[in-house]
């Protein structure tokens, strides 16, 4: 099975992750003795739109114990041609020359898509848009699910935050929808729940899943609880109680004992530090594997004539 371009979540099929979660323990094995010099004529082109510090330095890192080399910018919105009248494909046209793969972060959703129409190299998305995908974090989400409970199928995830527009939830929504007998909830407050395209998708695959205004009903009886963050300034009614959406030390006591906490990371306020000794805590683990998932990666995507 091969890939040409990682654009969304829905492109893998289940026997691609289960080739790509052994991959990752093989980067597993790499990592620990230091890298790996078997990429060293490969050049990874990093071209952000928006800046995120956690998924660029987790490419150029992957990127770097391969024994590759990485061309960056983080503002590419300010130093691309595009700002004189430019177009993403005509700079995605030209940086194809100069590298193997391009990871792409666009501020605009479908940006990794438009990129993929047009380069002659891979394209890999590092989120696109507001409410698009960021399938490079739900693969090691998924990774790190399986990793903490060594399964997939059977699982109760609850899903936390402002939904509507949260790449990482709806993207790992997406990968979750492969597996046998999942259930999901989807938790936040109305004006941000999960939006329709998500909840047809798990129609028409028979998941079963339920939209909630808060998580006193379910918290102790999922499996996974994947939290992200609440803008506050968002919210049309300034009378909902955020606190509802946290996580704190009395929510810890009613969570099962072999249950797992992730977030995608920066946090707020939606987990009190208080939690981060907790071995259910697996938010530093899970980003601590996005190293491992993205050398992964870009090692499928090199070990095949393009």
């Amino acid at each position: 099975m091969t890939l040409q371009h990682i654009v969304e979540s829905q492109q893998f099929t289940v026997p691609l992750l289960m080739e790509f979660f052994k991959r990752t323990e093989d980067m597993r094995k790499i990592v620990r003795r230091g890298g790996t010099r078997d990429f060293e004529s490969k050049i990874l082109a990093s071209l952000f739109y928006k800046p995120s510090t956690r998924t660029r330095f987790s490419f150029e890192a992957a990127m770097h114990r391969l024994g590759g080399r990485v061309i960056s910018t983080e503002e590419a919105t300010e130093f691309s041609s595009e700002i004189e009248g430019g177009t993403l494909e005509d700079t995605i046209r030209i940086i194809s020359n100069f590298c193997d793969a391009i990871v792409l972060r666009h501020n605009q959703e479908g940006g990794a898509k438009r990129a993929a129409e047009v380069s002659s190299v891979p394209i890999i998305n590092a989120g696109d848009g507001t409410g698009g995908q960021h399938p490079t974090q739900a693969l090691l989400d998924l990774y790190t699910i399986y990793n903490e409970c060594n399964k997939l199928d059977g699982l109760s995830v609850a899903l936390i935050g402002a939904l509507d527009y949260g790449r990482t939830a709806r993207s790992l929504a997406y990968l979750l929808s492969k597996f046998d007998r999942t259930k999901l909830y989807f938790i936040a407050p109305e004006e941000m729940q999960i939006k329709p395209d998500i909840l047809e998708h798990l129609d028409e695959n028979g998941v079963v899943y339920e939209l909630l205004s808060n998580p006193e009903k379910i918290i102790a009886n999922v499996d996974v609880v994947y939290q992200t963050r609440i803008d506050h300034s968002r919210l049309q009614s300034k009378n909902i109680e955020l606190t509802h959406y946290n996580i704190d030390a009395n929510v810890l006591k009613r969570m099962k004992s072999d249950a797992i906490i992730m977030h995608p990371l920066p946090r707020s306020v939606e987990i009190d530090p208080a939690v981060d000794s907790d071995p259910r805590a697996a938010y530093f683990r899970q980003a601590r594997n996005g190293l491992l998932v993205r050398m992964a990666l870009l090692t499928m995507l090199f070990d095949q004539d393009y």
